[in-house]
């Protein structure tokens, strides 16, 4: 694997390293030990899917509150999808900058996304699935989000969302959201 950090602290992408043959290739997708040398988790405890029917589908922006905060690492298998991390973390040096990474069934790479990010995607084919591994149980009442249009995150996203559920669309600007942590 290769881990090419991005624009935000601590965001890091997963690249795979291929080996082919006429089979097709394999490919190691988590290590402990790499994991570990790279500085990133080298556990999880839960894993999930998130099955996605149609196109520009809009799933964010999340993240859990601390005590709680969740690491999370993030693969499309099936489909594709625009994957977006925005730091909330105050004393970051990278803080309120967001990095948008392309994730799909072809270039088969990871984020990892560090607690502390509100985390949301865009499908961008029908029938998308992502796999998250996450390194912190879910905590139902630690659960926070923010708009996904919040002007405060400047994201352009490449397609207004066509689906995107009632909660995700009620969800409080950057100020408000933050002054409930």
């Amino acid at each position: 694997m290769r881990f090419e950090p991005t624009p935000v602290a601590g965001a890091v992408v997963v690249e795979l390293d291929r080996h082919e043959d006429e089979r097709g290739f394999f490919a190691r997708t988590w290590c402990v030990d790499e994991f570990a040398a790279a500085g990133l988790p080298d556990h999880f405890v839960q894993s999930s899917v998130s099955w996605n029917e149609h196109r520009h589908t809009l799933r964010g922006m999340h993240w859990q509150a601390e005590p709680h905060g969740e690491s999370k690492l993030v693969r499309c298998t099936r489909g594709a999808i625009v994957d977006v991390v925005v730091d909330l973390r105050p004393e970051s040096p990278t803080y309120l900058q967001h990095v948008a990474v392309g994730l799909d069934e072809v270039n088969r790479r990871a984020l990892f996304i560090p607690a502390g990010l509100a985390h949301g995607f865009l499908t961008l084919e029908p029938g998308t699935e992502v796999l998250y591994q996450m390194d912190t149980r879910y905590v139902p009442e630690a659960a926070r989000g923010a708009r996904w249009d919040d002007p405060a995150f400047d994201i352009e996203w490449p397609a207004l969302p066509e689906v995107i559920s009632e909660r995700d669309c009620s969800y409080p600007d950057l100020v408000t959201a933050v002054s409930l942590l």
